[in-house]
């Protein structure tokens, strides 16, 4: 294996393992509908808007990564939902499904051969393929921290 394949394995592997911490699939696995939108005391977000942010964020830094004409949303609104519960059941699962299409995207794009992970991002600032991915699952982690935080106040962790 050549030293580039194994540095997108990685990659690919911090973005959807669960060495370190639990990842987003076992952070929402099994949380009943009724308290995807509870807020205990002292958080600051439900786990709708948690699912949201993280699909969102990840969407915008993978368009930002294969499309110039990609135009990010506003910061920090147009980054998190207007509600607190997620409209529906529906809501919730296309949030997830939606999620999981944009990370299969993400990790096509990383072990391409066409993609100089390294390559400076053209219509970017100094960004690359690899600093974009690790921004991802850097994101990822820390709202999946925060979510198995709520499901523990929430009394819905394992």
């Amino acid at each position: 294996m050549k030293e580039t394949d194994s540095i997108r394995q990685h990659v690919v592997d911090l973005l959807k393992s669960n060495h370190a911490h639990a990842d987003l699939e076992a952070a929402v696995k099994g949380l009943p509908g009724n308290l995807r939108g509870a807020k205990p005391q002292g958080a600051e977000h439900t786990a709708w808007q948690l699912l949201e942010h993280i699909r969102i964020a990840q969407w915008d830094i993978l368009e930002f990564s294969r499309n110039p004409k990609h135009v990010s949303p506003a910061w920090p609104d147009g980054y998190w939902p207007k509600t607190e519960a997620p409209p529906s059941a529906a809501a919730w699962n296309k949030s997830l499904q939606d999620y999981r299409t944009d990370l299969a995207a993400l990790e096509k794009l990383i072990t391409s051969k066409k993609t100089d992970l390294v390559a400076k991002i053209p219509h970017g600032t100094g960004q690359t393929i690899l600093r974009e991915a690790l921004l991802v699952a850097d994101h990822t982690a820390y709202h999946v921290g925060q979510l198995v935080m709520l499901r523990r106040l929430l009394g819905a962790w394992k």
